[in-house]
């Protein structure tokens, strides 16, 4: 004797894809747009989000390094480090690497110790 499979109905109806939504809701011949993150990636991709986890080193305010994995494709992370908890002097060379002094003016030249006379030959005619 012959067997059938019987196939049971789901129990509750399945929702329509979303993919069949979007195509029945675009008009007819209109172009593809790529709506995505990679449509205008000429040198990396344009993302908010990445899709998995990077390789990355972290560096702790007292030098120690620490590999993690991390979101963002980069290749070092620094943590910042707390000024107060410096000495006073090595906060203040922090200040002025940071914030340098602006530059003093030049001091204009004078021509008046130059012979003129002297550069005469060099002037044209």
């Amino acid at each position: 004797v012959p067997v059938t499979p019987t196939v049971t109905p789901p129990l509750s109806p399945s929702p329509p894809s979303a993919l069949r939504l979007q195509a029945s809701s675009r008009p007819p011949f209109t172009a593809c747009v790529r709506s995505n993150s990679n449509r205008a990636a000429i040198s990396h991709l344009h993302r908010q989000l990445y899709g998995r986890l990077y390789p990355v080193l972290l560096v702790n305010t007292d030098g120690s390094t620490t590999r993690l994995r991390y979101a963002e494709p980069k290749r070092i992370l620094m943590m910042p480090l707390d000024s107060s908890t410096l000495p006073e002097a090595e906060r203040k060379a922090r200040l002025r690497r940071h914030f340098p002094s602006k530059p003093k003016a030049k001091e204009q030249e004078s021509y008046e110790g130059i012979d003129l006379d002297t550069y005469k030959k060099f002037w044209k005619k």
